[in-house]
Protein backbone atom coordinates (compact mmCIF):
# COMPACT_ATOMS: atom_id res chain seq x y z
CA UNK A 1 0.00 0.00 0.00
CA UNK A 2 1.22 3.48 -0.93
CA UNK A 3 2.43 4.87 2.65
CA UNK A 4 1.18 8.52 1.96
CA UNK A 5 -2.15 6.96 1.42
CA UNK A 6 -1.80 4.44 4.48
CA UNK A 7 -0.79 7.68 6.43
CA UNK A 8 -4.53 9.71 5.09
CA UNK A 9 -6.54 6.41 6.76
CA UNK A 10 -4.90 6.77 9.72
CA UNK A 11 -5.40 10.48 9.86
CA UNK A 12 -9.47 10.01 9.15
CA UNK A 13 -9.16 6.95 11.62
CA UNK A 14 -7.91 8.92 14.55
CA UNK A 15 -10.60 11.84 14.11
CA UNK A 16 -13.10 12.12 16.84
CA UNK A 17 -15.68 14.41 15.66
CA UNK A 18 -17.61 14.22 12.09
CA UNK A 19 -16.47 18.10 11.64
CA UNK A 20 -12.63 16.89 12.25
CA UNK A 21 -12.77 13.75 10.17
CA UNK A 22 -14.92 15.70 7.22
CA UNK A 23 -11.50 18.75 7.75
CA UNK A 24 -8.50 15.59 7.97
CA UNK A 25 -9.86 14.31 4.35
CA UNK A 26 -10.06 18.00 2.81
CA UNK A 27 -6.30 18.96 4.41
CA UNK A 28 -4.81 16.09 3.20
CA UNK A 29 -6.50 14.49 0.00
CA UNK A 30 -4.90 16.65 -2.45
CA UNK A 31 -1.47 14.97 -2.38
CA UNK A 32 -3.11 12.04 -3.90
CA UNK A 33 -4.32 13.24 -6.74
CA UNK A 34 -2.86 15.71 -9.19
CA UNK A 35 -6.17 18.09 -8.05
CA UNK A 36 -6.78 21.88 -8.21
CA UNK A 37 -10.43 21.85 -6.94
CA UNK A 38 -12.45 19.10 -4.93
CA UNK A 39 -15.05 18.85 -2.44
CA UNK A 40 -16.94 16.72 0.07
CA UNK A 41 -20.52 16.82 -0.28
CA UNK A 42 -23.10 15.19 2.51
CA UNK A 43 -26.52 14.33 1.71
CA UNK A 44 -29.62 12.74 2.71
CA UNK A 45 -31.21 9.33 1.43
CA UNK A 46 -32.29 11.33 -1.27
CA UNK A 47 -29.67 12.82 -2.44
CA UNK A 48 -30.58 16.31 -0.73
CA UNK A 49 -27.40 18.54 -0.20
CA UNK A 50 -26.77 18.90 3.78
CA UNK A 51 -23.56 20.20 3.88
CA UNK A 52 -20.33 20.47 2.19
CA UNK A 53 -16.64 21.16 2.21
CA UNK A 54 -14.86 22.57 -1.17
CA UNK A 55 -11.22 23.78 -2.22
CA UNK A 56 -10.89 25.82 -5.17
CA UNK A 57 -14.27 26.29 -6.06
CA UNK A 58 -17.07 29.05 -4.68
CA UNK A 59 -20.11 28.86 -3.05
CA UNK A 60 -21.79 29.77 -5.97
CA UNK A 61 -20.33 27.25 -8.55
CA UNK A 62 -21.94 24.71 -5.77
CA UNK A 63 -25.35 26.71 -5.85
CA UNK A 64 -25.81 26.41 -9.77
CA UNK A 65 -23.93 22.78 -9.62
CA UNK A 66 -27.15 21.71 -7.15
CA UNK A 67 -29.56 24.06 -9.56
CA UNK A 68 -28.58 23.31 -13.19
CA UNK A 69 -25.61 20.71 -13.14
CA UNK A 70 -25.99 17.90 -10.76
CA UNK A 71 -29.62 16.26 -13.01
CA UNK A 72 -27.35 16.42 -15.98
CA UNK A 73 -24.28 14.86 -14.37
CA UNK A 74 -23.30 11.67 -15.81
CA UNK A 75 -20.25 10.77 -13.72
CA UNK A 76 -22.64 11.13 -10.51
CA UNK A 77 -25.23 9.17 -12.35
CA UNK A 78 -23.07 5.86 -12.13
CA UNK A 79 -22.10 6.91 -9.21
CA UNK A 80 -25.76 6.90 -7.66
CA UNK A 81 -26.33 3.90 -9.81
CA UNK A 82 -23.22 1.37 -9.00
CA UNK A 83 -22.08 3.18 -5.94
CA UNK A 84 -18.38 2.87 -7.97
CA UNK A 85 -16.09 5.64 -8.78
CA UNK A 86 -15.96 7.11 -11.91
CA UNK A 87 -14.24 9.53 -14.12
CA UNK A 88 -15.89 11.45 -17.28
CA UNK A 89 -13.77 9.04 -19.70
CA UNK A 90 -15.70 6.25 -17.95
CA UNK A 91 -19.34 6.96 -18.65
CA UNK A 92 -18.64 9.41 -21.79
CA UNK A 93 -17.78 8.35 -25.49
CA UNK A 94 -14.25 9.51 -26.33
CA UNK A 95 -14.15 13.18 -26.82
CA UNK A 96 -17.53 14.21 -25.86
CA UNK A 97 -17.07 16.11 -22.10
CA UNK A 98 -16.82 19.43 -22.98
CA UNK A 99 -20.13 18.83 -25.57
CA UNK A 100 -22.27 17.61 -22.35
CA UNK A 101 -24.85 19.49 -20.91
CA UNK A 102 -22.71 19.21 -16.94
CA UNK A 103 -20.10 20.96 -19.10
CA UNK A 104 -21.80 23.37 -21.06
CA UNK A 105 -23.97 24.61 -17.69
CA UNK A 106 -21.39 24.74 -15.07
CA UNK A 107 -17.80 23.14 -15.50
CA UNK A 108 -16.88 25.30 -18.71
CA UNK A 109 -16.41 28.59 -16.82
CA UNK A 110 -14.66 26.71 -13.80
CA UNK A 111 -12.26 25.50 -16.34
CA UNK A 112 -12.72 21.92 -15.70
CA UNK A 113 -10.90 19.48 -18.23
CA UNK A 114 -11.33 16.63 -16.14
CA UNK A 115 -13.74 15.10 -13.40
CA UNK A 116 -14.25 12.15 -10.81
CA UNK A 117 -16.54 11.48 -8.22
CA UNK A 118 -16.31 9.36 -5.51
CA UNK A 119 -19.59 7.79 -3.49
CA UNK A 120 -19.71 7.79 0.60
CA UNK A 121 -21.96 5.39 1.84
CA UNK A 122 -23.74 4.38 4.87
CA UNK A 123 -26.84 1.66 5.88
CA UNK A 124 -26.20 0.53 1.90
CA UNK A 125 -27.25 4.10 0.43
CA UNK A 126 -25.41 6.88 -0.85
CA UNK A 127 -25.25 9.46 2.22
CA UNK A 128 -22.50 11.67 -0.07
CA UNK A 129 -19.67 12.30 -2.58
CA UNK A 130 -16.48 13.02 -3.20
CA UNK A 131 -15.64 15.24 -6.15
CA UNK A 132 -12.17 15.86 -8.05
CA UNK A 133 -11.81 18.20 -10.64
CA UNK A 134 -8.06 18.96 -12.67
CA UNK A 135 -7.99 22.17 -14.82
CA UNK A 136 -6.13 23.24 -18.18
CA UNK A 137 -3.14 21.17 -19.54
CA UNK A 138 -3.83 18.42 -16.90
CA UNK A 139 -4.00 14.92 -17.97
CA UNK A 140 -7.45 12.81 -17.42
CA UNK A 141 -8.01 10.65 -14.54
CA UNK A 142 -7.17 6.83 -14.84
CA UNK A 143 -7.50 3.45 -13.75
CA UNK A 144 -5.32 3.95 -10.70
CA UNK A 145 -7.06 6.89 -9.44
CA UNK A 146 -10.12 5.47 -9.72
CA UNK A 147 -8.65 2.02 -7.47
CA UNK A 148 -7.06 4.58 -5.12
CA UNK A 149 -10.15 6.83 -4.88
CA UNK A 150 -12.28 3.91 -4.20
CA UNK A 151 -10.10 2.95 -1.55
CA UNK A 152 -10.29 6.24 0.41
CA UNK A 153 -13.97 6.17 -0.27
CA UNK A 154 -14.38 2.66 1.79
CA UNK A 155 -12.46 4.23 4.79
CA UNK A 156 -14.33 7.63 4.98
CA UNK A 157 -17.27 5.96 4.55
CA UNK A 158 -16.25 3.46 7.52
CA UNK A 159 -15.07 6.54 9.75
CA UNK A 160 -18.30 8.57 9.18
CA UNK A 161 -20.25 5.54 10.13
CA UNK A 162 -18.29 4.54 13.69
CA UNK A 163 -18.84 8.34 14.46
CA UNK A 164 -22.31 8.49 13.76
CA UNK A 165 -23.28 5.35 15.77
CA UNK A 166 -20.67 5.50 18.33
CA UNK A 167 -20.45 8.83 19.66
CA UNK A 168 -23.61 10.49 21.52
CA UNK A 169 -24.74 13.46 19.93
CA UNK A 170 -24.79 16.52 22.25
CA UNK A 171 -27.61 18.07 20.23
CA UNK A 172 -30.46 16.20 21.71
CA UNK A 173 -29.12 17.15 25.27
CA UNK A 174 -31.44 20.24 24.21
CA UNK A 175 -34.23 19.02 23.25
CA UNK A 176 -37.14 18.07 25.76
CA UNK A 177 -38.62 14.93 25.78
CA UNK A 178 -41.99 16.42 23.62
CA UNK A 179 -39.55 17.96 21.34
CA UNK A 180 -37.91 14.51 20.98
CA UNK A 181 -41.32 12.67 20.26
CA UNK A 182 -41.86 15.19 17.90
CA UNK A 183 -38.17 14.84 15.78
CA UNK A 184 -39.22 11.13 15.87
CA UNK A 185 -42.40 11.37 14.19
CA UNK A 186 -40.69 13.91 11.69
CA UNK A 187 -38.39 11.72 10.93
CA UNK A 188 -41.23 8.98 10.48
CA UNK A 189 -42.38 10.79 7.57
CA UNK A 190 -45.61 12.20 9.37
CA UNK A 191 -47.02 15.69 8.48
CA UNK A 192 -47.58 18.88 11.47
CA UNK A 193 -51.14 17.80 11.66
CA UNK A 194 -50.83 14.15 11.98
CA UNK A 195 -48.34 14.52 14.71
CA UNK A 196 -50.68 16.84 16.22
CA UNK A 197 -53.13 13.82 15.93
CA UNK A 198 -51.16 11.24 17.30
CA UNK A 199 -49.90 13.67 20.51
CA UNK A 200 -53.19 15.21 21.31
CA UNK A 201 -51.83 18.62 20.82
CA UNK A 202 -52.21 21.47 18.17
CA UNK A 203 -51.01 21.78 14.27
CA UNK A 204 -49.89 25.28 15.64
CA UNK A 205 -48.21 23.84 18.38
CA UNK A 206 -46.05 21.25 16.65
CA UNK A 207 -45.23 23.93 14.47
CA UNK A 208 -43.99 26.18 16.89
CA UNK A 209 -42.01 23.12 18.62
CA UNK A 210 -40.11 22.32 15.40
CA UNK A 211 -39.00 26.14 15.40
CA UNK A 212 -37.63 25.69 18.63
CA UNK A 213 -35.76 22.64 17.47
CA UNK A 214 -34.40 24.17 14.31
CA UNK A 215 -33.26 26.85 16.34
CA UNK A 216 -31.58 24.68 18.89
CA UNK A 217 -30.11 22.61 16.92
CA UNK A 218 -29.11 25.35 14.22
CA UNK A 219 -30.59 23.87 11.55
CA UNK A 220 -32.87 25.43 8.55
CA UNK A 221 -35.57 21.92 7.62
CA UNK A 222 -37.13 19.15 8.33
CA UNK A 223 -34.15 16.74 6.51
CA UNK A 224 -31.21 18.52 8.25
CA UNK A 225 -32.99 17.96 11.56
CA UNK A 226 -33.59 14.05 11.04
CA UNK A 227 -29.94 13.70 9.72
CA UNK A 228 -28.48 15.54 12.95
CA UNK A 229 -30.79 13.27 15.50
CA UNK A 230 -30.65 10.32 13.38
CA UNK A 231 -29.24 7.92 15.37
CA UNK A 232 -30.77 9.82 18.97
CA UNK A 233 -33.90 8.97 17.03
CA UNK A 234 -33.38 5.73 16.60
CA UNK A 235 -32.18 4.78 20.27
CA UNK A 236 -35.07 6.74 21.44
CA UNK A 237 -37.56 4.73 18.96
CA UNK A 238 -36.11 1.57 20.97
Amino acid sequence: MNHSLKSLFQIMATASTEEELRFRFMDNITEQFAVQKWGCYLTDEDNNLLSYDVKGVSDRFVERYQKFGKSVDPVLKYVLEYHAPAHEELVLPPGTWKQSELYQRCCSEQDHEHIMTGPIVGNGQLIGTIHFARIADTPSFNTQDLIKLSSICLHLSACLASLRTSQPNPNVKLLTKREIQIANLVAKGLTNAQIGQELWISQNTVKQALKRIFRKLEVASRTEMVMKLRHILTIAQN
